[in-house]
């Protein structure tokens, strides 16, 4: 059998996967009897559909909350959220504050985001303090970095079941990015820790292509 990659984005009536019978004719019994087999043993293929999420957007950033510089960042997110089923159900902007983040997050679980992106200071310069806000919530566990370029610098936290996503600076930037891989599988009800992380390495790295073709491309397509 031939299949496409795992943790590929599909759509309704898009073939995943084919085989077919090497000898001109056979028994029906033979298929039938691998098609038994397979449901015996959980499937070959499992396609999960996508939920519809309420995400909260916190737009982190001192010059953006002082109105020095605009932002950016909310439609680039709005947009790709949209695009898989989901909602923004509030957007937040916030300044370099790891207290202020912290509340944040908690207004926006209480108005029933179970899902949450931030942007904004989550590299390892002093002043980015959006992971420490994170981490003050109470987040727990909080994964650092993807084995994914660009996006490296993603981290994923969880505070009880909602995830909470640190969305690196080169979304921005680039069209598709380590968040591209892992959101279709938050929303698909997958929970994405320190191992699925790593295993994004193998086929992490785009090759900034000229005409960007993802997702039919080997861009994180892990084995």
């Amino acid at each position: 059998m031939a299949s496409l990659h795992s943790h590929t984005l599909v759509k309704k009536g898009q073939r995943v996967a084919a085989t077919r019978a090497i000898p001109l004719v056979m028994k029906r019994a033979s298929v039938e009897r691998a098609a038994a087999i397979a449901r015996t043993n959980g499937w070959v293929v499992d396609v999960l559909p996508l939920q519809s999420a309420r995400v909260g957007l916190v737009i982190t950033g001192n010059e953006v909350y002082q109105g020095l510089i605009q932002d950016r960042f909310a439609p680039i997110l709005r947009a790709k959220v949209e695009a898989l089923g989901s909602e923004v159900a509030a957007m937040d902007q916030v300044p370099d504050s790891a207290e202020r983040i912290a509340a944040t997050i908690h207004k926006q679980m209480e108005q029933g985001c179970d899902l949450l992106l931030l942007t904004g200071g989550m590299s390892v310069d002093p002043d980015d303090v959006t992971r420490h806000g994170i981490r003050r919530a109470g987040a727990d566990p909080i994964h650092y970095g993807a084995a994914a370029l660009p996006g490296a610098m993603l981290l994923v936290a969880y505070i009880g079941d909602v995830p909470l996503l640190g969305v690196p600076g080169c979304a921005l930037h680039h069209p598709t990015t380590v968040l591209d891989l892992v959101l279709p599988r938050f929303l698909a009800g997958e929970t994405i820790g320190r191992r699925e992380l790593a295993f994004l390495g193998h086929g992490g790295l785009c090759q900034d292509c000229d005409r960007c073709t993802f997702p039919h491309c080997g861009f994180g397509k892990a084995l």
